[in-house]
């Protein structure tokens, strides 16, 4: 029985090592992410419950400490803790995207690896070489277009550079870190037709890893688009100046780069951009775990350095030499390479895996009992158990909770992708019932809130446009308001830190004005906390200063503006809605002087030009004459008139949420560093 045990179990390692790279299914708006964290996270609980039935079976603990066992017991600690404490939405660091069990995921492998026998951990480097090589073939296929005149496939399976990891960066990652392998059993075998293999395989790994990198060769299309070094640098010392201990939590790393990116960001072409990681791996775990995380990954590092080190030449770790380039190579070369990209799931896994290989083992028994099943020795058995039981119930609790609450975000899930498509198809019926079941499934999903808010209000501006206007219809769409209200607001409640959570609510209040009365204050005062979240974006300021200006208050619009041109200099929409409200303030030469700025901020022969030209030509008009002004360009918007009369009275749970507790400050209108 044992036996057969085992045979399973190193399958199903096998198994998890060679899916997670190459899993992919459209059936989730991430095809990527969602489906490889689904193999490896349940994939590790069934090794887990394989192994306690052998526990069982054997009647004793024995396991093997590994060299790597400390500091990756003090990374889990980091995740959970981060989670715990800091994240604000819990159950997205857990569940989807699922970086807390990402890395607890991937650690409880390396610790069952480290209790396989050594046949097994061989065999899973070969799994894992194995997955590379499907990856290659992927990217031999993408690269030949074969994937691209498939009609039946998903658009994203058509795109260059597309592979089952993720695109080309992650693909040459990979490629790379696996060649040594390659190399080192094509050299080592004797048997011509398994060289002959292992010949062909490094080809398709050395094809690809050239492919890839021709891909991501910057000014290609399909380059990567990453923050700086700098950019990742000043993220992480200021979060650690805020949150030493744990960082800014698990999976909350956006949060981090919207309050402490520096304002240098705004000049680069990337300005737009919001990133959920940082430049290379380290930086992502130090500041979504502190120093915790961060003493770890130096623990991890030094027991490197000291097995890459070690003078033990005839040392035998799971059948090499520690100085075998098959086990050792690997793990140095990604390590290095996630010092200069940022990581994934696949590569989180590698990491663990490559840890584990070269783990130097020493084997532990904690005890034996009888398993004789005479009569008189079952109740002594059945306490010589009990403290299996008591190790080994809390971990099998936790993982069949943690399975129930993971099974139903992944139906939550797949229902809010069959809703997407029923958008795209313009059902909006089916649309509507699926992101409801989606949000009852799972209410903890930031992004299923907003759909729905969108989709409330599209109803909402629909009947609210009808000629016919009925009471009838004033009732739906009030409902309908409020419902899209409250969407927006639990949005902010599922993370209060995140601003385009509150960016959500602003525009949403927004969109109302011309529907309910008190929409724009509560428009103003929700934009004013997403301004506080993410407090050099500008174009968050402008849209904060455009309900200020359609309200006719020009002096807090003008405030507001001048503060979105000390953000971003260089941007030209700023100093136009500026010009605007100082022109509206009947400050002409400053309105002027503002849209002079503009017109040197434009392409000379761009729309974009000719309109500030026009613009420009009524401002001196308007100061020549002091004449009503004919021109038709009105960015900022003036407010729109009401739809309804009267306009809709919004109830009192319609008011904005409360603001977060410690927002980051905003920007001043002096001259920053």
């Amino acid at each position: 029985m044992n036996a057969n045990l085992e045979k399973i179990e190193s399958f199903v390692t096998y198994l998890i090592v060679a899916l997670v790279p190459v899993v992919i299914l459209a059936v989730f708006p991430n095809a990527f992410t969602t489906p490889k964290l689904i193999v490896l996270s349940f994939g590790v609980f069934i090794l887990i419950l394989f192994k306690v039935a052998k526990v069982f079976l054997k009647g004793n603990i024995e396991f093997s400490v590994g060299s790597f066992d400390i500091p990756i017991l003090l990374l889990i600690i980091a995740y959970l803790a981060s989670a715990i404490v800091n994240t604000p939405n819990k159950p997205e660091a857990f569940f989807l995207p699922g970086t807390a069990t990402i890395f607890i995921a991937g650690a409880f492998l390396y610790f069952l690896l480290n209790q396989a026998s050594s046949s097994t951990r061989k065999n899973t480097m070969i799994a894992l070489y194995i997955s590379g090589i499907i990856v290659a073939v992927f990217s031999l296929f993408s690269t030949a277009g074969i994937f691209s005149r498939m009609e039946s496939l998903p658009a994203f399976m058509k795109e260059t550079g597309f592979t089952p990891v993720g695109g080309s960066l992650p693909s040459f990652i990979m490629f790379v870190t696996l060649i040594p392998v390659g190399i080192n059993y094509m050299l080592k075998e004797k048997d011509i037709s398994q060289k002959a293999f292992w010949g062909v395989s490094l080809a398709l790994l050395l094809f690809g890893t050239v492919t890839s990198l021709i891909n991501i060769v910057p000014g290609k299309s399909s380059s990567p688009q990453l923050p700086s070094f700098k950019t990742s640098w000043v993220v992480t010392v200021d979060t650690l100046k805020n949150s030493p201990l744990l960082g800014i939590g698990a999976g909350n790393y956006l949060t981090a780069f919207n309050r402490f990116r520096p304002i240098e960001y705004n000049q680069t072409d990337l300005w737009r951009l919001r990133f959920t990681s940082a430049r290379n791996f380290y930086f992502t775990v130090i500041t979504e775990t502190g120093l915790l995380g961060f003493a770890a990954l130096a623990m991890i590092a030094y027991s490197t350095y000291k097995t890459i080190k070690s003078e033990d030449k005839e040392k035998k770790l799971v059948g090499w030499s520690t100085k075998d380039t098959s086990i050792i190579l690997p793990l140095v070369i990604l390590a290095a390479l996630m010092l200069l990209f940022p990581s994934n799931i696949v590569f989180v896994m590698m990491i663990f895996v490559f840890l584990a290989l070269n783990s130097e083992l020493h084997p532990i028994k904690l005890g034996a009992f009888s398993v004789a099943q005479s009569e008189g020795s079952r109740t002594n058995n059945l306490g010589m158990k009990l403290p299996i039981i008591i190790i080994t119930l809390p971990i099998i609790i936790g993982f069949i909770v943690f399975s129930y609450y993971a099974s139903r975000a992944i139906a939550a899930e797949h229902s809010y992708k069959k809703s997407l498509d029923a958008i795209a198809r313009n059902d909006g019926k089916n649309a509507y019932d699926l992101l409801r079941n989606a949000i009852n499934t799972n209410p903890y999903v930031d992004r299923y809130h907003t759909t729905y808010a969108q989709i409330n209000l599209a109803l909402a501006n629909t009947i609210a446009s009808k000629e016919d206007f009925s009471d009838q219809d004033r009732e739906t769409v009030a409902q309908l308001i409020q419902q899209a209200i409250r969407e927006g607001k639990s949005t902010v409640t599922l993370n209060p830190q995140r601003a385009a959570n509150w960016e959500v609510l602003a525009r949403i209040y927004q969109a109302i004005i011309p529907l309910a009365n008190n929409a724009n204050a509560f428009a103003a005062e929700t934009y004013r906390q997403a301004v506080a979240l993410d407090p050099i974006n500008p174009e968050l300021r402008i849209a904060l200063g455009g309900i200020y200006y359609a309200a006719g208050d020009y002096n807090n619009a003008i405030r507001i503006f001048e503060l979105a041109t000390v953000t971003k200099p260089d941007f030209a929409n700023a100093y136009y809605n500026l010009a605007y409200a100082l022109y509206g303030n009947e400050q002409y030469d400053q309105a002027i002087q503002q849209m002079s700025v503009v017109l040197s901020l434009v392409e000379s022969n761009s729309q974009d030009y000719e309109t500030a030209r026009q613009a420009l030509e009524n401002f001196q008009e308007k100061k020549e004459t002091k004449a009503p002004s004919t021109d038709n360009l009105t960015p900022p918007k003036e407010q729109e008139k009401s739809i309804i009369e009267p306009p809709i009275e919004l109830p009192k749970e319609a008011e904005p949420p409360e603001q977060s507790a410690s927002p980051s400050p905003t920007v001043s209108p002096t001259p920053l560093p």
